[in-house]
């Protein structure tokens, strides 16, 4: 088996903002895998300043990664434990190595395009008018679950813009759920979460920073609105760990991004976990292109979650690969008219 990795940037149609910033540019890595006349592809979706293996050595764990793919998948994965991204690259290449067809990770009747994912239409910060006219535009495309970013503007702009949503639609009509990416003080939080809750909101996600359990597990018990760990989990690596988490915050939800815990079977550890302490969860892609989006989708429909997905970023970027994935009606469906267009392999 011979296996490469190499760079591709992402660019994004329009700068996209959250908490931590504005973004123009994503960068992601590809790992290639030949064996026998096969290929299998693979992505490495880092998110700088996110990651835990936003790192200075990733491009060597990469190069190291290709020279010993003859270790195999299950040694590969207990060797790169600290590097969740190219757990997940690896991961897919295998998978995608060992499918009749490369893309084809999961078949089922989402493959077959005779199915669909729901999911949820991204409103990304940025001034009033701007947030506005992307749920202005989510709606029209039949989306009934929206997801807003918050906590970049002005918070009583923020709540305005959701009162005015309220207004025109009830709770029956769309789905709010937020997203603070760790936005909030602490000691401002509950204040906030009890504003927010008038406008009969879903949940929020990490409504402050990672890593103050015992806060957050004040916030889960007393928060008006349902509360899901997204950062909370990113760098919890073991079992006992991830136990200790879930079981001492007792969260409502938490949102899996394979790319950013370790792949498919870093995910499964986390769903197993929680549900064992009844926590509810749903996936959600990491800004990755069609290629780690697709199987990710793949893998999210196997599952069987019927709540709406963070599955609809594929056509963030202006050079995404050409794919069968397809947004509709606030479905994520699968065209199988349209073939991949991949300039990578």
């Amino acid at each position: 088996m011979k296996a490469t990795y190499q760079s591709y940037i992402l660019n994004f149609k329009h700068p996209s903002g959250t908490s931590r910033g504005v973004m123009t540019t994503k960068e992601t890595w590809f790992i290639i895998l030949e064996e026998n006349g096969k290929i299998g592809v693979g992505e490495c979706g880092i998110l700088r300043g996110l990651s835990i293996d936003d790192r200075p050595d990733y491009e060597e764990k990469l190069e190291w990664t290709c020279n010993n793919i003859n270790l195999g998948l299950e040694k590969l994965l207990s060797e790169l434990v600290e590097l969740p991204s190219i757990q997940f690259g690896v991961e897919m290449a295998f998978k995608s190595l060992q499918a009749e067809s490369k893309f084809e990770l999961f078949p089922s009747e989402f493959t077959k395009g005779n199915d669909n994912i729901p999911i949820n239409g991204l409103v990304w910060m940025g001034d009033e008018a701007f947030m506005r006219k992307q749920i202005i535009e989510k709606i029209e495309a039949g989306f009934n679950c929206i997801k807003l970013k918050i906590g970049a503007i002005d918070f009583q702009t923020e709540l305005d813009i959701l009162k005015s949503i309220r207004k025109e639609f009830s709770v029956s009509d769309i789905e709010l759920r937020v997203d603070a990416n760790g936005a909030f003080n602490q000691n401002e939080a509950l204040e906030k979460l009890k504003q927010l809750s008038e406008y009969q909101l879903h949940s929020i996600e990490q409504p402050i920073k990672p890593k103050q359990l015992d806060t957050m597990a004040r916030l889960c018990e007393a928060s008006p609105i349902d509360i899901a760990l997204d950062e909370e989990l990113i760098g919890v690596f073991y079992g006992a760990e991830k136990e200790k988490v879930i079981s001492s915050i007792k969260p409502q939800y938490i949102i899996l991004k394979p790319s950013l815990v370790g792949g498919f079977s870093g995910s499964q550890k986390w769903i197993a976990i929680a549900e064992k302490y009844h926590v509810k969860w749903w996936i959600t892609s990491a800004l990755e292109s069609n290629v780690g989006l697709n199987a990710i989708a793949q893998w999210t429909y196997a599952l069987k979650n019927k709540m709406p997905q963070g599955l609809g970023t594929g056509s963030l970027y202006t050079n995404n690969f050409h794919s069968p994935l397809t947004v509709k009606n606030g479905t994520l469906q699968y065209d199988i008219n349209t073939n991949w267009k991949l300039n990578i392999i």
